[in-house]
């Protein structure tokens, strides 16, 4: 049975995502967490001692989240009732990305599935968006939902890589389970940027075809037209990709500081659902 951490802020974006993820896995078996995680507008001394439910003082904000993810609960009952889904509440007071940490580790989560409405402008370097953040946090395949995007049968799965990791194959078992569950198409994207592959790159590539050869249709591309990310949302609207999916590789703070992470650029502008894999291999 899989383990989905479904985390909501009751808009209408998360409630996308969910439904999203309800019609991705409605053939399996599956126990989904509706999380909420909240923090006060000022914070409380009282809550040193424990945070709110140690408190003796009421907060207005441990009944907002509890009656958010009750309704969000008797919704989903009444309007999208599948008896393969057992559904679970959980209400805390923490940021969004460590407590999502916290639950897939506590829980054993397979999958995180929420919504991004992505950022433009000084708001894009300067705050970025939670799904962001709980991507480059989280240590579990996080699977992010356009806001609007409804599902649709996945047929074409893109897998942009510059090749210089060596893929794990329990870290890429995800989204292999995903492109067998759908009989779907893989494409695998790299953008040379105006050099030819080292020979570390080169025994990667033959590493990654080695472990999708079970796959009957993958394709290779080697791309020079482009650069990062531009060729990504490029080849998605050409090929009509269904699932982007990417290798999430954890730099350093001065890396993050220099340089706009791939996945994160893409993160951001992607209006297809966007499936963010660890990536713990050495290069």
């Amino acid at each position: 049975m899989k383990k989905i951490l479904l985390p909501t802020d009751f808009s209408k974006n998360a409630w996308n995502a969910i439904l999203y993820a309800l019609e991705l896995f409605k053939e399996e078996k599956c126990t989904f967490y509706l999380l909420n995680a909240y923090t006060p507008a000022f914070y409380r001394i009282d809550y040193m001692v424990g945070g709110p439910m140690a408190s003796a003082i009421p907060d207005i904000g441990v009944d907002i989240s509890l009656n958010g993810l009750e309704n969000t609960l008797d919704r989903i009952k009444n309007d999208h009732h599948n008896p393969r889904h057992t559904l679970e509440i959980l209400s805390a007071f923490n940021t969004l990305p460590d407590e999502v940490n916290e639950v897939c580790q506590d829980r054993k989560i397979d999958m995180v599935v929420m919504g991004t409405q992505g950022a433009t402008g000084a708001k894009e370097f300067f705050l970025g968006s939670n799904t962001v953040h709980v991507i480059r946090k989280a240590a579990v395949p996080v699977l992010a939902v356009p806001n609007g995007y409804r599902f649709k049968n996945i047929k074409k799965v893109l897998l942009p890589t510059d090749y210089w990791s060596k893929y794990k194959p329990n870290e890429l078992k995800p989204l292999l389970d995903m492109i067998k569950k759908f009989g779907v198409d893989l494409h695998v994207l790299h953008a040379l940027e105006g050099h030819d592959l080292t020979k570390a790159q080169s025994e990667n590539k033959e590493h990654l075809k080695k472990m999708f050869k079970g796959i009957p249709n993958v394709v290779f591309t080697d791309n020079t037209d482009e650069y990062m990310p531009n060729i990504v949302h490029d080849y998605i609207e050409r090929n009509h990709i269904g699932l982007v999916a990417m290798m999430n590789r954890k730099h350093t703070f001065l890396e993050r500081l220099m340089m706009k992470q791939n996945v994160d650029a893409v993160g951001y502008h992607c209006q297809t659902p966007f499936l963010v894999l660890p990536d713990t291999s050495e290069i």
